[in-house]
């Protein structure tokens, strides 16, 4: 029997292995004590469901990357008491005022709410790539999809969804904000990434990019010394500040920091996060600190765990 031809294609598609930052969010989710504890059965083993849970992203990812994505998304805008339906199409821009706000239907993947006082832009609907453009104002998006298909440009970065609910802001002069309130996002610029999971913000700035993550919990001090650092020229007096403050659950930031630090000032990082959190064995200190990038992530998921 002849090949159908969505076979061919399916298997033409390239290979890509899911980002680390997934994995450690399916694990961390899991319940294992719990797993499989009816009728008396032990529990499940956490890899097989890790497992099952991967065959299911793989699934998903081949579906969206290969059905044909829809040429307009739906639009809901309520105005006062009025309500109006309609769509918008690539290249077209969605405008709300002080009194209007309005949700966007991305293909079948999400949804984003449209704040008053904020223009987007639909930018792309392929396979692959699901675009917006937030000009100004504020958008919160929430995506049910594999990771890096739907991608909000903003006037100073872009956020990549790794599966993910968040909120996003861009004020006049092209500041903005991320917060992340499910799963993953990455702030992209210019080579720059910030990794930001839930319970996390960043900062934007027009010609700078990203700055450094942190944790809306962080003490007033670590943050103030941070967007400092981050948007007024650094110095190691702002590096002290924060690693006097920082917590286990802060070496989100000193993580990042590694590659935004030098010479001493990236060492007193380097001490700082393995004093809060033992280095592990398979991380070499001297890699590391030499900004490594296969060393880097593999510390960066140990230190997951944490976060």
């Amino acid at each position: 029997m002849k090949d159908r031809p969505q076979e061919n294609e399916l298997r033409d598609l390239p290979l890509a292995k899911a980002p680390e930052e997934i994995w450690a969010s399916i694990e961390a989710s899991l319940d294992c004590p719990m797993a499989g504890r009816m009728a008396g059965h032990s529990p499940a083993p956490v890899r097989w469901v890790i497992a099952t849970a991967a065959l299911v992203l793989v699934s998903a990812g081949v579906w969206f990357m290969t059905r044909p994505p829809k040429a307009a998304w739906d639009v809901v805008r309520v105005n006062g008491a009025v309500t109006e339906h309609g769509k918008i199409e690539v290249g077209e821009w969605l405008q709300t005022n002080a009194s209007s706000r309005a949700q966007i239907s991305v293909t079948d993947i999400g949804t984003v709410e449209v704040a008053p006082n904020t223009r987007v832009r639909m930018v792309a609907s392929r396979p692959g790539e699901q675009r917006l453009r937030l000009a100004r104002g504020e958008i919160s998006a929430s995506v049910s999809a594999p990771p890096r298909l739907f991608f909000v440009d903003t006037p100073a970065s872009t956020a990549v969804d790794l599966g993910c609910a968040y909120t996003m802001k861009a004020d006049e002069d092209g500041n903005g904000l991320l917060r992340v309130t499910l799963g993953w996002v990455s702030l992209e610029w210019k080579g720059l990434e910030a990794l930001v999971p839930a319970g996390a913000s960043c900062r934007t700035r027009p010609k700078i990019g990203p700055g450094t993550p942190y944790f809306d919990d962080a003490s007033q001090a670590f943050q103030e010394a941070l967007a400092a650092f981050d948007f007024g020229g650094g110095g190691p007096p702002l590096v002290e500040a924060m690693l006097a403050e920082a917590r286990v659950r802060d070496t989100l930031t000193l993580w990042h920091l590694l590659s935004r630090t030098e010479g001493a000032e990236r060492q007193r990082v380097f001490n700082r996060v393995i004093d809060l959190v033992p280095l592990p064995k398979n991380v070499a200190p001297d890699k590391a600190l030499q900004l490594d990038p296969a060393t880097l992530k593999l510390w960066r998921e140990e230190l997951a765990w944490k976060w």
